[in-house]
């Protein structure tokens, strides 16, 4: 078991930038090898299940004890992601949020009821939601970098603004009151910005920036997405989504797009062509078929010069089947994780790549 205070955190970072930089051969991985079934107690995958009556600084004892039981291999890399639920930023502008069994949802809060003139979002510090990150973030800072922090999931500008105004009511409000949906948008985004400046300054010894999908950058880095956009037109997506991603591509030193099911696909043209955007992460959605049935959108997103994301799931060979019909290693990144009796099937395809 090797102790996590004594990773090679140097090495790592070197090799996750000169993949950002375009200088690597091949892919890079953030495949953690998961300890044996029942050796170690596996922390919730929601951060949001522990009461929060608890302090974080015992919730990280637990979650430190199991990283330092896993192995790392590759760029692999012990890390906390501060899961409290996707767009958990509407909990932190007057919306309120609601723990599932294995979920968080978010629904309008004050908001309710409002027409969109009356919504005006801006960040509460004072949220629960708000200060009980804050606290991982302060009890991790006291941890001395011995585990790297990915940002919570604060959402999609839109998709948070669909919590506000949710379900039928935001697609009426596009057609009968657009300028109002924009400037609750831009509030939000403002939010947003003003929200992961807050958390990513909080921990300098963080050794870089991640967020819920593993990739690793030693500048700021987001996942950045829009589920509600599967529900409208690639000209709305225009009007309503593409200034807000191209803001935050900007204003963010690194950035991928989240482009989930096969409804979002209208939106990739448009998507490619944010020239800072640095990366799409494909995901079909259930029942949407195997990593090798997307291949054409694969060519599309290399043929555009980004970087690509893959969760293989432990088919290696589907894996390296797609990066052969690519042709290009280098632009691909590996995510998930494996249970421990697949991890020399995981270094094995690891080394492939570095021969």
């Amino acid at each position: 078991m090797r102790k996590v205070e004594e990773f090679d955190w140097k090495s790592v970072a070197a090799r996750w930038e000169a993949w950002h930089r375009g200088e690597s051969r091949g892919p890079v991985f953030q495949v953690p090898v998961a300890p044996p079934a029942g050796s170690v107690k596996r922390p919730h995958h929601y951060l949001s299940q522990y009461d929060f009556s608890i302090p974080a600084s015992e919730i990280l004892d637990e979650i430190e004890n199991y990283l330092a039981h896993c192995t790392y291999v590759a760029e692999s890399y012990p890390s906390v992601w501060l899961n409290f639920g996707p767009g958990v930023l509407a909990a932190m502008i007057g919306g309120e949020a609601h723990n599932g069994i294995d979920t968080v949802w978010f629904t309008p809060g004050k908001w309710s009821g409002m027409t969109p003139d009356r919504i005006r979002p801006r960040l509460e510090r004072d949220s629960p939601w708000f200060r009980r990150i804050e606290e991982f973030l302060f009890a991790a800072r006291e941890r001395h970098g011995r585990f790297h922090i990915g940002c919570t999931d604060l959402g999609g500008t839109l998709d948070v603004v669909s919590s506000l105004i949710p379900g039928e009511e935001l697609l009426y409000a596009l057609y009968d009151c657009p300028q109002e949906v924009r400037r609750i948008s831009e509030e939000v985004q403002q939010a947003w910005f003003e929200a992961f400046d807050c958390f990513s300054g909080i921990l300098p010894e963080n050794h870089g920036y991640s967020a819920w999908d593993g990739v690793f950058s030693t500048q700021p880095y987001y996942m950045l997405q829009c589920d509600f956009c599967y529900m409208i037109s690639p000209e709305m997506f225009g009007q309503f989504v593409l200034p807000d991603l191209r803001r935050s591509c900007r204003r963010i030193a690194r950035s991928f797009y989240h482009l989930d099911g096969k409804g979002e696909l209208p939106h990739l043209p448009q998507i490619l062509k944010i020239e800072e955007l640095e990366g799409v992460q494909w995901v079909c959605g259930a029942g949407g078929g195997e990593l090798l049935d997307w291949v054409d959108v694969y060519r599309q997103i290399a043929a555009a010069g980004k970087k690509i994301w893959i969760s293989p799931g432990g088919n290696f060979e589907a894996a390296a089947q797609l990066i052969d019909e690519i042709g290009k290693p280098e632009l691909f990144v590996i995510s998930g994780s494996v249970p421990a009796e697949r991890e020399e099937d995981l270094r094995s395809f690891a080394a492939s790549f570095r021969r």
